[in-house]
């Protein structure tokens, strides 16, 4: 009896203890829940940008597409068997570089049988005016006729035509035994050859045998809205424009150059005027057929709102900034922009010089939240 009396007093003892743990640990709780609920929401991290009036260039924007500056069919104008290609595809060519020569047997005969009448009928031609100057002084002396004499006179103008007929010849075979050496007349990257050595090349072909595009320099052509002709053309009066261009597949680097065409005619199906630029082009940036996503400078705007496209949120009624106000809360402000100039947006309306708009963490802001500014 004593020994069961004992194993209850400890089960009791020990329950007593566990409750008065629980107890315990659930007022910790309690407690250490309490500051918390009596702080509220933490203030958000944000990163911030000040509204600034500075000078922003105003720009027009289009898509371009690179044109050779000068791009020349390379075609036969004589019969012939291609004997040599002295260039590879793709290659770089200067102006005055063989390219291709046409056998040039046939025509070299033909020009040598050319001087050799020439030779001939100059050598009637001095005996024929041998006899004239001769006839000229039997005439004075009455020892011919004047009949006679017109007849000998006739022979030697004659002569003379013939001689001019034969030089025509000769200069008309040297020109066909030249064609058979064709030469580069521009500068710049010959493609694809649709002749090979061994062809028959025909004069009467319409088709090219290569195609050379010069790329230095070259251009961007590119369309904008009518509405801005006006403002283009009254701006080329005071300078050449400056033009941008990307191309799609680069790394982003813009390569500069000047407006240098504007078209003489509005397109109407599409309510635009094409323009050219042209670049120098020395690093190969540009190369014919790209696209380029182009930007043409027309002048400077000063004292405009700046602040960075990043702030700048869209939502149901339009376009806002979260604003840090000086207790640092947040106001949701609606804006207008006027435009984006790289990462920057020009504000119309809505926003005053250095006030602060958030740039980062706008995702956990609503109006009235606190924020802490991070760097």
């Amino acid at each position: 009896m004593r020994l069961f009396s004992v194993r209850r007093l400890v089960l009791l003892v020990l329950l007593v203890a566990v409750v008065v743990g629980v107890y315990i640990k659930m007022d910790t709780s309690t407690r250490a829940d309490e500051p918390q609920s009596r702080r509220g929401p933490q203030a958000v991290p944000v990163a911030v940008a000040s509204v600034e009036r500075k000078s922003v260039p105003v720009r027009v924007e289009a898509i371009g597409y690179v044109e050779a500056f000068t791009s020349v069919q390379i075609k036969v104008r004589v019969d012939g068997q291609i004997v040599e290609v002295n260039f590879k595809e793709g290659q770089e060519v200067h102006q005055g570089d063989v390219l291709f020569k046409i056998d040039p047997r046939p025509y070299e005969a033909a020009l040598r049988q050319a001087e050799a009448a020439a030779a001939r009928d100059r050598a009637q031609l001095e005996r024929a005016r041998a006899q004239d100057r001769r006839y000229k002084e039997l005439l004075d002396k009455s020892f011919v006729s004047a009949d006679g004499y017109a007849q000998i006179q006739t022979n030697a103008q004659t002569a003379e035509a013939v001689s001019k007929a034969s030089d025509a010849a000769v200069e008309n075979a040297r020109v066909q035994f030249d064609y058979t050496t064709i030469r580069s007349p521009i500068n710049g990257y010959v493609g694809k050859v649709l002749l090979q050595r061994g062809n028959i090349a025909r004069a009467a072909d319409p088709n090219a045998i290569a195609l050379i595009n010069q790329v230095h320099p070259i251009y961007v052509s590119f369309a904008v809205p009518e509405q801005r002709l006006a403002e283009i053309r009254s701006r080329m009066k005071s300078g050449l424009l400056a033009v941008d261009a990307v191309p799609s597949d680069s790394n982003g680097k813009a390569v500069s150059g000047k407006l240098a065409f504007i078209d003489n005619a509005v397109d109407q199906t599409t309510g635009t005027i094409k323009l050219r630029a042209v670049f120098e082009n020395k690093d190969n940036a540009l190369w014919p057929g790209q696209f380029a996503n182009v930007s043409m400078r027309l002048y400077d705007q000063s004292d405009a709102l700046v602040v960075p496209a990043r702030s700048v949120q869209t939502g149901p009624d339009g376009q806002f900034v979260f604003v840090v106000k000086p207790d640092l809360s947040v106001e949701v402000r609606p804006v207008t922009i006027a435009r984006n100039d790289g990462d920057s947006a020009i504000v119309a309306s809505g926003l005053q010089k250095d006030e602060q708009v958030v740039t980062q963490g706008q995702l956990r802001l609503a109006p009235g939240s606190k924020v802490t500014v991070r760097s």
